[in-house]
C-alpha cells in the first residue's frame, strides 16, 4: 500500500505529453511567475517572449495546460500560475541551473572552514552562510541530535508570507521534531531533493517550497541542510547552492 503522500507523488511523476509549444509557454509562465509572483496573461507572455503566436493561441494552450493540470487560474478573468506539477516539471525538465563561479565555490568553503572540527560550530555557521547566500530561510539538521536555522526574516521578503498563518506553520514545524524528521530524514534519501507544501497535505504550506540537500557522517548518521521559501523560489539559483553547501558540509564533517 502506498502512502498518501506517495500517491500525490506518483501523480505528479505521471506526466503528459506536452507539444514543443506547451512546454515553451509552461516555461514562460513559471519564470515570469517566479520573477512577480503574479498570474501571468497571455498578452505578457506574446510581449516579453518570442513565442512566435498569437495571444490567442497562447490562451488557448494556457487551457489546455490548466487541464493538465501544469496551471492553475487563481481568479476569475486572471492569468494563470503554475501549480506544483507544473513547478516539479519545471525544476525536473526545464530548469537550466545557475553555474556558480570558483569564487563562490571558494567563498562558501571560507565560510565555515575554522568550524570544520566542531560539528555544532559547523552547522551553526553554515545554516547562516546558506541563509545569507540565499535570502531565505535555512535549515540543517543531523539525525538523532539537532536542527539548526537561521535567516527567518528573510521570509518576510516575499508575500507568500504576509499570510500570517504560513509563517506561522512554518516557523512553528523548526520546533516539531516529528515533521522535521519526516522531512529530512523519512523515505527516500537522494544528494538533494525539491519538496513542494502542495504534497505534504499539511495546513498552510501549499504556497510552500524547500530544497534540501542530504549527507552522512563519519559515523553513519543522516544530516541534512537546505533552505525554505515560497512555491516560486528561483530554483535555478537556489539548487546549485544547496548542492554546494550541503557538499562542502559532508566533506568537513566526514574529516573532522
Amino acid at each position: 500500500m502506498f502512502s498518501s503522500r506517495a500517491i500525490i507523488l506518483l501523480n505528479l511523476i505521471m506526466i503528459d505529453d506536452l507539444s514543443d509549444r506547451q512546454t515553451q509557454i509552461l516555461k514562460a509562465v513559471i519564470e515570469e511567475y517566479i520573477e512577480d509572483a503574479k498570474p501571468v496573461g497571455s498578452e505578457v507572455l506574446e510581449r516579453k517572449y518570442a513565442l512566435g503566436v498569437s495571444p490567442a493561441t497562447i490562451r488557448n494552450e494556457m487551457v489546455r495546460l490548466t487541464e493538465k493540470g501544469y496551471l492553475k487560474q487563481p481568479f476569475i478573468s486572471a492569468g494563470r500560475a503554475p501549480t506544483s506539477k507544473g513547478l516539479r516539471f519545471y525544476v525536473d525538465r526545464l530548469m537550466k541551473e545557475k553555474e556558480l563561479s570558483v569564487t563562490e565555490e571558494v567563498a562558501a568553503k571560507e565560510k565555515v572552514w575554522d568550524m570544520r572540527f566542531d560539528p555544532d560550530e559547523l552547522m551553526r555557521e553554515a545554516v547562516v552562510a546558506l541563509a545569507e547566500r540565499t535570502k531565505t530561510l535555512a535549515v540543517g539538521g543531523i539525525e538523532g541530535e539537532h536542527v539548526w536555522h537561521a535567516g527567518e526574516g528573510n521570509v518576510l521578503r516575499f508575500q507568500e508570507f504576509y499570510n500570517i498563518d504560513v509563517t506561522h506553520s512554518v516557523l512553528t514545524m523548526l520546533d516539531e521534531m516529528d515533521r522535521i524528521n519526516q522531512l529530512f530524514f523519512e523515505g527516500e534519501r537522494t544528494p538533494l531533493s525539491v519538496i513542494f507544501g502542495e504534497e505534504l497535505g499539511w495546513n498552510y504550506f501549499e504556497p510552500v517550497s524547500m530544497v534540501v540537500g542530504r549527507f552522512a557522517t563519519r559515523e553513519g548518521r543522516a544530516g541534512c541542510l537546505g533552505v525554505i521559501g515560497p512555491a516560486r523560489l528561483n530554483f535555478a539559483r537556489i539548487v546549485p547552492n544547496v548542492r554546494l553547501f550541503s557538499q562542502v558540509v559532508n566533506d568537513l564533517v566526514n574529516q573532522a
